[in-house]
């Protein structure tokens, strides 16, 4: 099980490498002479606005709702229609680890540094933040639901599944940039959290 977590590490920063390098050659181009690279993407140090309570509380209630929701409509996939965190089910705690690589550096840092980094920045800045948050959240809603329609030819499912990601990913954007300073490292910890936890009921 130790070679699953080398196997996952690896593929991870593999992952995070290729999608970190569309925003690296924009950075190169319009942002270097700005601000570094990390900051420009928004890994940077975390600043609260805003009352504590509320933000703990629209994080409960928006992370409860959306997990609750997700496993729901899991069950209801037909048989043989694998998630992303398939390849864990039935290995037991042994795999957790890799779980681990997974959750909050496969996809979360990779998908917040695309979405919420890159994407939602950008448009902000061209558009406004509304917009901006909008747009990258279709995208990220689009990323999920489409390879579930693809999958399952099932309309309503694709449809479902596009809209939960989507507007979980519009209250990442909303909590990073309207309560955290613009920093992605609370929707990254939130992203990898939440599919740690998905991925872990499988094992």
């Amino acid at each position: 099980m130790f070679g699953m977590f080398v196997n996952e590490f690896i593929g991870a920063l593999v992952q995070l490498l290729l999608f970190s390098l569309i925003p690296f050659i924009f950075w190169l181009i319009f942002g270097r002479k700005k601000e570094n690279f990390f900051k420009w993407i928004g890994l940077k140090k975390i600043k609260h606005q805003g009352k504590p309570w509320v933000t703990l509380c629209a994080i409960v209630a928006a992370t409860g709702l959306y997990i609750g929701i997700t496993i729901a409509v899991l069950g209801f996939l037909p048989e043989g229609v694998t998630t992303a965190g398939s390849d864990f089910a039935g290995k037991g705690f042994i795999a957790f680890p890799a779980v681990l690589a997974y959750g909050f550096i496969r996809t979360g840092l990779s998908e917040e540094v695309v979405f919420r980094g890159f994407l939602l920045k950008r448009f902000a800045e061209k558009f406004g933040f509304v917009a901006g948050n909008t747009i990258q959240a279709v995208l990220f809603g689009l990323m999920h639901g489409v390879p579930f329609g693809l999958a399952t030819h099932n309309i309503p499912v694709a449809i479902v599944m596009t809209l939960l990601p989507g507007a979980f990913g519009w209250f990442q954007g909303w909590m990073n940039e309207k309560r955290f300073g613009g920093s992605i490292v609370p929707s990254w910890l939130l992203h990898g959290t939440i599919n740690v936890i998905v991925a872990a009921l499988s094992l």
